[in-house]
């Protein structure tokens, strides 16, 4: 009899289960849809900081639907995705950097193209050509008298037609009709004071009075509640005869579904109950299993002492940030997929620290004090689904062993890394996306086959280290390297020979020159499509940049001038430049500076440099969108300059000529004729002379 209940009641989980899932999928299908009938579009380039150190920034990205609204934050780094003039009356930030087209960043962790995820329980995203896309879920109709809403879920189900599906026997007869029909069960329980046993007791109103009233051999009948804040664990129906002696005595033992039963049939063997009591009793157990969140979902436990009262806990995930841990939490639960112990006192992972979690997903163990010999060789060997790990910002001198072969995403950022040896990163072949800003790093303490073993990895991140060439050896399938606030001074011929799908490389903050770039380093990679090389030593506008470059991000150098038809070779042509913080002078530029890149220039920043007035050719561009001309010496306004000699409407749609030494006589907003967006020209505030 108790088998037939416990398998109805695994059969009524797998039912809503199952229902939640079609809905679910039915939404993915929709967004699919919706994306796919838009037919192939240029995905627009990203944003990242590049003139200065500041902190992330949050932004959002709208999707389709007007009434949703995503933000998209990456607390790991200093680079935010932003749309670049995405309609007018839009002017993109001053900090610009493109990453790479296809990719979605969501809460610090990279969603690549096609990528499906929940952010919440009724909201499903679709990451499509670097546009996230959501919609929420629609819940079919129900033709029923009484619906549940599962915890955790958005879509409702019909009590009536559950429960009378699956009898369970004459005993104990579960129907619609059993339930109280004037509201659906809660499924947040209502934690009541703790017993001394230190376990916490789910009781109603009734069942108080009755404990008052009662004798102690009662009290004893009733049993202990299951403890829902402080851990997480499996449960199933089971028999407490069955049980050994140890089990039945753990102080956060938990009861199954149908310890209501048991206790009814106890009282009658032992004559403790009239007719009258049995159903009353009978009335209260009823209530007690409509607030038991043991139904539909799996009771939660910990072995060991309970978790700091700054946890939260969900379906799947436990989130302990800054609750002063000490270790990590000997946790029971199967159905955890996600762990986050961020800035605790954790300083080192012994050998069972995993061994109730075998099913987790996810890791982020940031700002902890973990060392490298506090980590046991076989820490991590029962995490075999692990696929995201973080140890940012802990004391790691050596990478961690024993790392599970599944891990697409690792970041050990802001550690003490002093190597990487041959081996260091021989079974990872499946990560993609690998982080080591902030160590010891430099061509002399990382193997040239270090790297060898990612094939699949196509971001990776070296900043903030002491490397002075381009690290050899890098995969042919990187997408993204990014190596600024290095000591670089040279990038060789040989240095992107076997990455061809290379499509961003960021070098900021380095030492390079523009004649220690060799002619043949980047000039063939057709997939090279963005260059970060600000606050670097250069002093013009590098020759033999990739042919399929379409940002180029020359921030804060020295440069004096733009060499004629630097830009000729460029297909389909440079369409973002960034020259801010620089040296020009109106000899510096001249029409054929820009010759190649006429018609596909949408940004030019020309701001913080030395020039008088506005630079020529700038009035054949028939694309261009953004012109920055503030803080130069700009003196007058020379109309053909933006106009030309036409009538053609100009496509600007934001020019920036603020603190210059503009005549006041000289600023008014039609200056330009034009000019379409008039609102979009800023003229004040001007240097006084």
């Amino acid at each position: 009899m108790k088998l037939a209940r416990g398998l109805s009641c695994f059969l009524i989980i797998g039912l809503c289960a199952d229902l939640v899932q079609k809905v679910t999928s039915g939404t993915v299908r929709r967004l699919k849809l919706k994306v796919g009938s838009r037919g192939p579009s240029k995905s627009p380039p990203l944003h990242a900081r590049s003139h200065r150190q500041a902190e992330p920034t949050r932004t959002a990205l709208a999707a389709p639907n007007p009434r949703l609204l995503l933000e998209d934050i990456d607390d790991s780094t200093g680079y935010v995705v932003v749309p670049l003039v995405s309609s007018p009356g839009e002017e993109s930030s001053y900090s610009v950097l493109p990453g790479k087209k296809g990719r979605c960043i969501i809460g610090g962790i990279t969603m690549y193209n096609a990528a499906v995820w929940s952010p919440e329980p009724c909201v499903t995203c679709l990451c499509s050509n670097g546009r996230v896309v959501c919609d929420e879920v629609t819940c079919p109709p129900r033709q029923c008298p009484q619906t549940f809403t599962p915890q955790g879920e958005c879509c409702p189900v019909c009590l009536d037609a559950v429960f009378n599906r699956f009898p369970v026997g004459d005993s104990m007869e579960f129907s619609g009709d059993s339930l109280d029909q004037s509201k659906p069960p809660d499924p947040q329980p209502k934690a009541s004071p703790q017993t001394p046993a230190g376990m916490h007791q789910l009781l109603s109103g009734k069942e108080q009075e009755s404990e008052e009233e009662d004798s102690a051999e009662k009290d004893g009948e009733k049993g202990q509640r299951k403890k829902t804040k402080e851990g997480r664990g499996p449960q199933t129906p089971h028999s407490e005869e069955g049980m050994p002696e140890h089990d039945r005595r753990q102080s956060y033992e938990t009861e199954d579904c149908w310890i209501t039963e048991r206790r009814t049939i106890q009282q009658k063997l032992e004559g403790g109950l009239s007719q009258e009591s049995e159903e009353e009793e009978e009335e209260e157990e009823e209530e007690e299993e409509e607030e038991d969140d043991c139904f539909p979902l799996p009771c939660p436990n910990v072995w060991g002492p309970p978790l700091p009262s700054a946890c939260s806990i969900s379906d799947d995930k436990i989130s302990c940030i800054n609750a002063k841990l000490t270790q990590i939490p000997n946790i029971t639960d199967p159905e955890l997929t996600s762990l986050e112990l961020i800035g605790n006192s954790i300083s080192y992972i012994s050998e069972e620290a995993f061994h109730g979690i075998p099913n987790l997903e996810r890791l982020d163990l940031r700002k902890n004090t973990i060392t490298s010999s506090g980590i046991s060789p076989k820490a991590f060997k029962p995490l075999k689904k692990l696929t995201h790990l973080y140890l940012d910002g802990n004391k790691l001198v050596h990478f961690p062993p024993g790392l599970p072969s599944r891990l697409q995403e690792l970041k050990i950022s802001d550690n003490a890394l002093q190597s990487i040896d041959e081996d260091s990163l021989a079974e990872l072949q499946r990560l993609v996306v690998l982080e080591l800003e902030g160590n010891q790093l430099s061509e002399s303490n990382v193997s040239p086959l270090a790297f060898a073993p990612l094939k699949s990895l196509s971001f990776l991140r070296l900043g903030k280290n002491q490397f002075r060439i381009i690290p050899q050896g890098l995969p042919a399938s990187i997408e993204e390297l990014y190596l600024e606030n290095n000591q670089i001074e040279e990038i060789k011929e040989t240095s992107f020979n076997h990455t061809r799908n290379l499509n961003v490389i960021v070098l900021h903050h380095n030492k390079i020159e523009e004649n220690r770039i060799d002619p043949l380093a980047w000039i063939h990679h057709e997939n090279l499509e963005s260059i970060d090389l600000s606050y670097n030593k250069l002093y013009h506008v590098p020759s033999y940049l990739p042919k399929s470059l379409l940002h180029l991000v020359l921030v804060g150098n020295q440069i004096e001038r733009i060499p004629g038809y630097v830009f000729g070779h460029m297909r389909p042509g440079l369409e973002y430049l960034y020259l801010s913080f620089n040296r020009l002078k109106d000899g510096s530029l001249h029409p054929v500076s820009f010759y190649g890149a006429y018609h596909s220039l949408r940004e030019i920043f020309l701001d913080y440099n030395e020039l008088k007035s506005i630079p020529c050719g700038i009035s054949r561009m028939t694309s261009l969108r953004l012109l920055r001309l503030n803080n130069n010496k700009i003196r007058r306004l020379h109309q053909e300059r933006i106009c030309g000699a036409g009538d053609r409407d100009s496509p600007l749609e934001h020019l920036h000529l603020e603190n210059n030494y503009i005549s006041p006589r000289a600023i008014s907003p039609y200056v330009f004729p034009c000019l379409q967006f008039h609102e979009g020209i800023i003229l004040q505030p001007q240097k006084v002379k």
